[in-house]
């Protein structure tokens, strides 16, 4: 349960953090128009500090993408981003079938990785890791699928740039909406997720309290 809150914690973390410099952006637009530049080299070193990010988990550059967004223009965000995710994911992947365990516990927490572990499926890997990387972050599935699947190198790259496409494409255009929308769509959000956690604790109590009675009635009779 603390590891469920932890990461609602982190991902909520996230999204104040994007929404935030949503605002800062669109609000400052000449001065990180001047800071990043249209040049290949803002490019350069956004693709550089994806990679950087992923390699050294749980650094998320998920908050940067409303800064190129306005810049450059979701579609070229959106791009540039799946590109850097796709390198930096191959990197990770690369690292933890190379190496193992031994350099792997140097980057990224054991802990959150071995969590993943039993969500990997042993068959149809390709259409799993596209799934996968759908719904969970880039960074620490990368090292787990590595550590943990038996997927070849090139068959993971492409599923995961297949994946990685629909979440890139959904931030880059969050990030050029007015700070007001984004803001009602995180208290929703946080709203919906906080009454499915308490439903569901609720439930589970409830089902607890039930199996107790019943065996202890059980066990009277």
């Amino acid at each position: 349960m603390k590891s469920k809150l932890k990461a609602l914690f982190e991902i909520l973390l996230i999204a104040l953090i994007f929404i935030i410099l949503t605002y800062v952006v669109q609000n400052n637009f000449d001065f990180f128009e001047n800071l990043v530049g249209k040049n290949i080299w803002g490019i350069v070193i956004y693709v550089l500090i994806i990679i950087i990010a992923i390699v050294i988990a749980p650094i998320s550059s998920i908050p940067l993408l409303p800064v190129v967004s306005n810049i450059w223009g979701w579609k070229i965000a959106a791009a540039v981003s799946v590109v850097g995710w796709t390198i930096g994911s191959m990197l990770a992947f690369l690292i933890a079938r190379v190496y193992g365990v031994r350099i792997v516990k140097r980057l990224v927490s054991l802990e959150g990785i071995h969590r993943l572990e039993n969500k990997i499926p042993k068959e149809h890997l390709f259409l799993s890791v596209v799934f996968l990387r759908i719904v969970i972050p880039v960074d620490i599935l990368s090292y787990a699928l590595g550590l943990f699947s038996k997927i070849k190198f090139w068959p993971y790259t492409i599923a995961t740039f297949i994946g990685v496409i629909p979440a890139t494409v959904i931030l880059a255009v969050l990030g050029t909406i007015p700070f007001i929308y984004q803001l009602i769509a995180l208290l929703i959000v946080g709203i919906l997720v906080v009454s499915s956690w308490i439903i569901q604790i609720t439930c589970k109590r409830c089902v607890d309290f039930v199996q107790k009675k019943f065996y202890y009635n059980k066990k009277r009779k």
